[in-house]
């Protein structure tokens, strides 16, 4: 597979902080397009998608109050997503808050439920984005993705109908963990996910961590989809995030996941999420984002351009 799409998602709603719909462009001024030509793919950028409508969605106290701005968000991705996983290309979601997940996982599960082959999710984040509507403490939506693509009840508000494509929760590992509500905790045990803090990657290492799973998803024959959310990394290195939480991925360990995941020739589609540019250091962290990605898409150390400072 050698075309890259580019898909622009400046969603904030979902985060209740604004500043996050300035990701997308923030990417494309970092020069990702540009680095991953320069690994020899092709690039398509299709620019942003718009939201679709959710009239059908009535407010109600039970519900967070940016539901119906977010619903669009996600009917409008989960459609393109589900398109571009049934072509032979490499998706790249850009945020956009964590929010846009919603859609593209879902997409995506349909796209391999029509491929007859499963989903699997790689989750790098500080957070797991396994609430619902109840159990939320805050109703931020960006922190409900993977409750709502794992089909956990309470949602069907979102598409207008239950959720006809779901993930195993089995099949879901999330990576850099440092900061999970209690309930949240639970039901990520109840429901099997695959789940590691910093204290596991401190202990054992990404390598021994991530390796089983990638090779799990080898011997089903999985299509493997990577969300990376700016707030996995250590806010020493990445301040542009609205979520900020010490203690995060550093450097290294952040080019490893990238370089492991390269070298096991896994990984489907990509959502790049939480970058908001209002937070950021002349552009330290998108250009941080961007040579993540290239890392993922093959770049070694020896082909990294020297930067002046």
């Amino acid at each position: 597979m050698e075309k890259i799409v580019l898909v622009g998602a400046p969603v904030e709603e979902g985060s209740g902080r604004r500043g996050c719909l300035m990701g997308p462009d923030a990417f494309r001024a970092a020069g990702l397009a540009e680095n991953l030509e320069a690994l020899g793919y092709t690039i398509e950028d299709l620019g942003n998608v718009r939201p679709e409508a959710a009239a059908d969605i009535v407010a109600s106290p039970d519900m967070p109050p940016a539901l119906p701005q977010v619903a669009g968000w996600t009917r409008s991705l989960l459609a393109q997503a589900q398109q571009l996983g049934g072509q032979d290309v490499f998706p790249v979601y850009l945020g956009g808050d964590h929010s846009l997940s919603l859609g593209t996982l879902a997409g995506h599960a349909r796209a391999a439920r029509d491929a007859g082959r499963p989903l699997f999710v790689l989750w790098l984040d500080a957070h797991a984005d396994f609430n619902t509507f109840e159990s939320s403490e805050t109703g931020h939506l960006h922190g409900m993705p993977l409750a709502f693509a794992c089909g956990l009840p309470g949602f069907d508000a979102v598409l207008g109908r239950p959720l006809d494509a779901k993930i195993d929760p089995s099949q879901v590992c999330i990576l850099g963990l440092r900061s999970v509500d209690r309930r949240e905790g639970t039901m990520l045990r109840d429901a099997g996910v695959e789940a590691y803090d910093m204290r596991a990657i401190d202990e054992a290492g990404v390598e021994r961590l991530l390796e089983p799973f990638l090779e799990r998803v080898a011997a089903a024959g999985g299509f493997l989809h990577v969300s990376l959310d700016v707030d996995f990394l250590d806010p020493g290195i990445a301040p542009a995030v609205g979520t900020t939480v010490p203690g995060g991925a550093t450097f290294r360990e952040a080019h490893l996941v990238m370089e492991m995941l390269h070298d096991s020739r896994l990984v489907t589609s990509l959502d790049l999420v939480e970058l908001n540019p209002f937070l950021d250091e002349r552009g330290r962290t998108a250009t941080l984002m961007v040579d993540l990605a290239a890392s993922l898409f093959g770049r070694q150390v020896l082909d990294r351009p020297t930067r002046a400072y």
